[in-house]
């Protein structure tokens, strides 16, 4: 398996020609002339004031416009949703014609093995979307027999990238007199100066993914891309007890005892984290770029900004979620088109705009102040995109989730937590025959 290596800015942004990959009018199997009528049916968890749910509005306009005769039935969805029900809806008649689903072993490469995706080889090369996929891009959308990413047959395609940073209030930083953090000691000074002002300096989501991707920072803040591939690859041993994930656990917990972290975050969901941050309710939310549009389009009351997570060479993060084609699907040829326009320029641009990580905009078209800042901040960490943690073995979000919420709430010992998450680990590796 390849590790991730995306290109500095941001994902193959490419020049002001036109694009030899935009969808035609009336592609093959549309609906036309005395055709009978047809329905796409799109699933989705993106929010309507976020990047990418922005851009793929507009690609709906897009797509019934070159399509006559064919209508969007687009349903929102829901992350946590999907992760524990897409399998039964996946094989059911229910299924969509396309959707949004999170990538890894544990989730697309899960649904692959167990054959309720369609194989979009074929479709990738005759698009030329993985022209538009370079390097690490890739690593996300293709699957071997076993379900293990990296290589095999393309069951994805993401059109957009992401990673994990800190976002900051600086309203809020500048009232209490904290500098911006660039090391890890910095960012504990920083934190201990907020809490001795009676500031919980962390908005948190202990009862979904944000509480983990702090977890995976502070691991990943004592380990190499060896490590990397050993946990994520399977290329080497993980020992869960090691200087990497004990330095986790022991800090989260460490941590919360310090006030860095609320304990009554362990119930709260990832949209309580972000409307409180956004409310200018804490002074930092570690979290994913895909907030980063809405944050944009929301906060109005105060100035933000973003930095890397402080002292870290390797980061979370990766191609965006995959728009996969169900193998049940009943109008596969409408949902080859509709990922096209998605990946056409003038979709990538809005999404650049609107505070995304698009992979084929064209640069000179990303004019958006705050956009820019984003995808220059991903130009510093994408060497070192290191991928989720849920993403090993399957159940292992909720594995994730229930451990760090323990860490939290003080249910757990930090060592005792190490253990719960080896299990499930270790029982995957056996069941892969490694």
């Amino acid at each position: 398996m390849r590790r991730i290596a995306v290109a500095v800015l941001a994902l193959a942004l490419v020049g002001c020609g036109a694009d030899a990959g935009d969808p035609q009018p009336a592609a093959s199997g549309s609906a036309s002339g005395g055709a009978a009528p047809r329905t796409l049916t799109l699933w989705h968890y993106e929010s309507a004031d976020g990047a990418m749910g922005k851009a793929w509005a507009e690609a709906v306009k897009k797509f019934e416009a070159t399509h006559p005769g064919v209508t969007v039935k687009f349903e929102q969805q829901s992350f946590e949703q999907l992760q524990k029900t897409a399998s039964l809806a996946l094989n059911s008649d229910s299924a969509p014609d396309v959707m949004e689903f999170n990538k890894g072993n544990a989730t697309t490469g899960l649904l692959s093995k167990q054959g309720l995706l369609t194989d979009m080889s074929a479709e990738v090369t005759k698009r030329g979307w993985d022209k538009k996929l370079p390097g690490g891009l890739q690593t996300t959308s293709m699957y071997d027999e076993r379900g293990v990413m990296g290589s095999g047959k393309w069951y994805g395609v993401t059109n957009y990238g992401e990673f994990v940073m800190a976002y900051y209030n600086k309203a809020l930083f500048d009232k209490h007199g904290v500098q911006v953090p660039t090391t890890y000691d910095e960012l504990v000074k920083a934190l201990d100066a907020f809490v001795a002002k009676g500031v919980t300096p962390i908005a948190n989501s202990g009862q979904e993914y944000p509480a983990q991707q702090i977890f995976y920072s502070l691991a990943l803040s004592k380990a190499d891309k060896a490590w990397v591939d050993a946990y994520q690859s399977y290329k080497g041993t993980v020992d869960f007890h090691g200087p990497q994930f004990t330095h986790a656990a022991t800090t989260y917990a460490d941590w919360v005892k310090k006030g860095y972290v609320a304990k009554n975050s362990a119930g709260l969901v990832a949209e309580d984290m972000g409307v409180a941050f956004m409310g200018g309710k804490f002074p930092i939310m570690i979290s994913g770029s895909w907030w980063y549009g809405r944050v944009q389009s929301t906060v109005k009351d105060f100035e933000w900004g973003i930095f890397p997570f402080p002292g870290n060479t390797l980061h979370p993060g990766s191609g965006g979620n995959l728009w996969v084609v169900p193998e049940k699907a009943r109008n596969k040829d409408l949902a080859y088109d509709f990922i096209d326009i998605t990946m056409s320029p003038e979709i990538q641009n809005i999404m650049g705009n609107s505070g995304g990580l698009p992979v084929a905009a064209e640069a000179s078209a990303i004019t958006d102040a705050k956009s820019k800042e984003l995808i220059e901040t991903f130009g510093k960490v994408s060497s070192g995109l290191a991928f989720y943690p849920d993403w090993p073995a399957p159940g292992y979000y909720d594995v994730l989730v229930g451990g760090v919420q323990k860490l939290i709430n003080g249910k757990a010992e930090p060592a005792a937590v190490l253990d719960e998450l080896a299990k499930p680990y270790q029982e995957n590796l056996e069941s892969l025959g490694n």
